[in-house]
């Protein structure tokens, strides 16, 4: 493995740069002034990507201020500082797919893992994938406007955590994706101090992860030891059942007891949310990232929430234990009582990451997967690319392309028909059907201003009513459209226009896939649709 080190200098700052980030709250705002009144001994120092020829201010390569490429397994180093001190601001963006820079790919914000090794120690007490060190869980980017985290604009990561040390310290960024990272700029700020006091505690943060969860237990998100503060949370889960897995609540252990202190009434209720969770970013909770409008019928929904304990630290002198329970809502094909219901042992995907401060070196309690097994594993049988209608020919005449883009990354374009008329627009797929098991039938397409109406049908047989593509701005959308247990055979999937909304400018269709995707084994089990006929009665449970 090869080391990247950073060549950036220490240069005098002005003013703290962990100031910057108290703007998104007036309480905070207020604290951060307090804070500028009281002198502290100190200096102000930084380390960047910065390259600069102080003989030459006309040097062109003043302005290549970031390693441009780091490649599959390298290291880089960020900073390797020597104490006492605190550091006060981190800053770094990176090149992510699509962009015109970017010819051979790059990796994403959960392939790059980032470890922070205070005073010399052997073990990292962070170590987190970049991305969800910064509340945006699944490799995506997202928007955040918090205290401790801003994410401007998607791809601005600043962290203001206050990270104290006394020797040394070190922090790195491992590339573990198969593709490199592009043009990493990154600042880290700190201020050097004589001596910092005996209570000064580290900071610490860990990932954890459970594809799927086990059916009935809690999910861990830490378990420490020593004495000190928990103070924020990342939880993100993708869901494999319909309906709402968040009535678990969170459970948390102080000092060994065995029944937690610190019980909820929900995972949203953690979160500082009522009823459910939806997109919003707050200075002390958010929730970045929540798709399909957080429509919980859908199988595969995302929901990536923060939670910052700042103003309401957890404090522990022996110990800490953070878990949820899995509990939630659950459809009738996949319980026992055939009914549905609040209360369910559920097994989706979940992912966190625990921040803490704490004396002394950290326990260890798991060990972050490399960054192939950190990707949500696909839960879909099968998966009929919509470009494959430009291959087949199977669609009806118009203006048609392979479209591109961020959206599109997975399938490498969706196919876009712009018919002429009404009677043009048409696309179809066919694929097979191996084994008789219970599935989820869906089309994943294209919302936009200039979007038509569309009945999908199956075997000549219409399923559900048409779906209306127009939207005032474009997005990409999961409409699930039917539970069955089909027959292994062959099967014909077709998108026929029907009209369009009175807003829409045009009857376009964008199709990215076609998708069977996998109800759990315990609905197979119990079987309670095996023999039902989709053909007469369609079903999609919520």
């Amino acid at each position: 493995m090869r080391t990247i080190r950073n060549t950036g200098r220490g240069t005098l700052l002005t003013c703290l740069a962990a100031m910057m980030a108290v703007w998104v709250s007036t309480v905070a705002f207020g604290q951060g002034l307090e804070r500028l009144t009281r002198w502290e001994e100190g200096r102000s120092m930084r380390v960047g990507s910065n390259e600069w020829n102080p003989n030459d201010p006309f040097d062109r390569n003043n302005n290549l201020d970031r390693p441009d490429r780091i490649e599959p397994g390298e290291t880089y180093v960020m900073a390797d500082l020597k104490g006492p001190g605190v550091i006060t601001h981190i800053w770094l963006t990176f090149l992510q797919e699509p962009h015109f820079w970017v010819t051979d790919g790059a990796a994403n914000p959960q392939e790059m893992l980032l470890r922070i090794y205070w005073d010399g120690r052997d073990k990292p007490d962070v170590e987190v994938p970049v991305g969800d060190f910064f509340a945006n869980c699944f490799g995506r980017q997202m928007e955040v406007k918090s205290v401790p985290v801003v994410v401007e604009d998607a791809d601005s990561y600043n962290c203001f955590w206050q990270m104290p040390f006394r020797k040394s310290a070190r922090i790195e960024i491992v590339n573990q994706s198969k593709k490199p990272i592009r043009k990493l700029y990154n600042n880290v700020d700190w201020v050097k101090k004589k001596s910092l006091s005996e209570n000064t505690m580290y900071f610490c943060a860990q990932y954890n992860q459970q594809y799927p969860t086990r059916s009935g237990e809690d999910y861990l998100v830490l378990d420490a030891k020593g004495r000190g503060y928990y103070v924020g949370t990342v939880l993100a889960v993708r869901t494999r059942s319909p309906s709402w897995f968040g009535e678990g609540d969170e459970k948390i252990y102080i000092d060994g007891e065995k029944r937690p202190s610190i019980r909820g009434t929900g995972t949203e209720d953690y979160f500082l949310s009522a009823w459910g969770l939806k997109e919003n970013s707050t200075p002390y909770f958010g929730v970045p990232y929540l798709n399909q409008g957080g429509d919980s019928r859908i199988i595969g929904q995302m929901t990536c929430s923060y939670r910052w304990h700042v103003q309401d630290p957890l404090v522990f002198n022996k110990s800490i234990r953070v878990t949820f329970e899995t509990f939630g809502w659950m459809s009738p094909d996949e319980n026992k009582e055939h009914e549905e219901h609040s209360w369910n042992p559920r097994e989706d995907d979940y992912s966190s990451v625990a921040f803490w401060y704490q004396m002394g070196p950290t326990k260890k309690f798991t060990t972050v997967p490399p960054a192939e097994e950190r990707k949500l594993p696909s839960i879909d049988r099968l998966v009929v690319w919509g470009r494959e209608a430009l291959e087949t020919g199977r669609l009806g005449p118009g203006y048609i392309r392979l479209e591109k883009g961020r959206r599109y990354l997975e399938s490498d374009g969706q196919v876009r028909l712009r018919p002429r008329d009404v009677k043009d627009g048409w696309i179809e797929y066919t694929f097979e059907v191996e084994e008789k098991e219970p599935l989820r039938l869906l089309v994943e397409a294209t919302r936009s201003p200039d979007a038509g109406i569309y009945q999908v049908t199956l075997n000549g047989v219409a399923i559900g009513r048409p779906i209306d593509l127009y939207r005032p701005t474009t997005d990409l959308w999961e409409f699930h459209l039917m539970d069955f247990w089909p027959e292994p055979g062959k099967y014909t999937l077709r998108l026929r226009c029907t009209g369009k909304n009175k807003k829409s400018d045009g009857y376009v269709i964008g199709v990215n896939s076609v998708r069977l995707r996998e109800r759990r084994p315990r609905v197979k089990g119990f079987g309670y649709d095996e023999d039902k006929d989709w053909r007469k009665k369609q079903v999609i449970y919520d």
